[in-house]
């Protein structure tokens, strides 16, 4: 962000850059309202600090867009704002606190998340759990859900737009790229993040007769975004982006890797019902959200402690009591139950004995010959991959980030050095 002036202050050091804020004279406001403190994040022409409401005490993050770069950038800035306040009120959608507008900056005062991006705390882990995965896409849904019933589009989900606060629940972000359709309007132009674009959006700024999108890119993107929250690699993400790209256009992905043998049919049935080329067939977020993924069964021996937990009265009580029923009116299948009461039995007979088992030692030629099968090696190729690179390195299927860490030579060095080998022994 370019800067006026240097402003002195006792808790900041303004000899470093970073430290570096708008004259006071330029937002007198919000210097009189809030304390400016640390640097969390950068953009092209903004930047976002941690400040303090001098009031309250209370900790926001304020985001401070310089105009003087972009002028044209103060109505994009408005018209985010006034999205903002559309969709405000639900509780997985950033909350716009403040708004302090001057000449050459404005101030956008949101709720602070400690816990940072989406997409920073994966890069740490590389993968989440299915349960994980469930607690975060059924909150993307809900949040989407609310903001599609405003008939706005956001058009650009990603893991670095969804922040994560103190409880872990998600706040969806960054609507600089949000539209608010009129009835019937499709859109043309080409927004987002390439990784996370929809096949329609692309087709829309290739193809004169296009027919243009609208909602459903959303539901794609969170296709791609589940998709990687499961396995810590996306969908259609290559080196190559023309590649990258053909492969969206197509649809061409796969659950064929080793990250995708401990994943149930579940969630692969949902990210086949979200990663539908054709818009019009591809799933909405309300019948995402009654998909069996988010809905995982229950039977007494899980719901009683639950109930203990609730008054007589309360609502989540009686969502639990008709649970329960549900499955109490099931008609009664002698052989089904038999099955199930025959599993349990061997699976307590199996946990029983896991004191007396051992898991096998992995041998070396495991290791050697294939590490990115044997999942806790490929847990810690991923965390080496991640920290290396910094970003996603897979690039095909049959091409892992174990081949990175392999010290092969190239194919001329090889032959040269076979060459020479053959002459020393003539």
């Amino acid at each position: 962000m370019k800067t006026l002036n240097m402003v002195q202050d006792d808790n900041l050091d303004t000899s470093k850059d970073d430290d570096v804020l708008p004259d006071r004279d330029v937002a007198k406001e919000f210097y009189a309202k809030y304390e400016p403190k640390e640097i969390l994040g950068r953009g092209i022409s903004s930047t976002v600090r941690r400040c303090i409401e001098k009031e309250t005490g209370v900790e926001y993050a304020a985001k401070i867009i310089d105009l003087s770069a972009d002028p044209e950038n103060k109505n994009s800035t408005l018209e985010e704002v006034r999205i903002l306040r559309l969709v405000a009120g639900h509780p997985f959608i950033i909350h716009l606190h403040d708004v302090f507008e001057s000449e050459t900056f404005i101030f956008l005062v949101f709720e602070l998340c400690k816990n940072g991006e989406l997409f920073d705390h994966l890069t740490s882990v590389v993968a989440l759990s299915e349960k994980k995965t469930r607690y975060i896409m059924r909150q993307l849904f809900e949040a989407l859900d609310h903001v599609h019933g405003h008939d706005v589009v956001h058009r650009d989900l990603k893991p670095e737009n969804i922040l994560l606060d103190d409880q872990m629940n998600i706040k969806l972000t960054d609507f600089g790229f949000a539209h608010v359709l009129k009835r019937g309007e499709k859109l043309m132009e080409l927004c987002g993040t390439p990784g996370y674009l929809a096949p329609e959006v692309l087709k829309a700024n290739m193809f004169e007769d296009a027919s243009g999108y609208g909602q459903p890119v959303d539901v794609w993107a969170c296709g791609v975004i589940m998709y990687t929250l499961l396995v810590g690699c996306p969908p259609f993400w290559h080196r190559k982006q023309m590649v990258m790209l053909r492969n969206i256009m197509e649809g061409k992905y796969s659950f064929s890797s080793p990250e995708w043998n401990d994943v149930s049919e579940d969630s692969k049935s949902l990210i086949r019902q979200l990663l539908v080329v054709n818009p019009d067939e591809r799933c909405s977020v309300k019948d995402a959200l009654t998909h069996s993924f988010f809905h995982p069964k229950l039977f007494d021996q899980d719901i009683e402690p639950i109930k203990k937990d609730y008054k007589t009265a309360s609502r989540k009580l009686s969502k639990i009591n008709q649970l329960t029923e549900e499955f109490k009116n099931r008609p009664f299948r002698a052989r089904k139950k038999f099955q199930f009461a025959i599993t349990v039995v061997r699976f307590v007979v199996r946990i029983s004995r896991l004191k007396y088992a051992h898991a096998p030692a992995l041998t070396i030629t495991q290791g050697r010959d294939d590490p990115y099968r044997v999942k806790i090696l490929r847990q810690v190729i991923d965390q080496c991959a991640f920290k290396v690179y910094g970003h996603w390195v897979k690039k095909s299927e049959d091409q892992n980030r174990a081949a990175l860490f392999e010290n092969s030579p190239r194919t001329e060095l090889r032959n040269l050095y076979n060459r020479m080998n053959n002459l020393s022994v003539t």
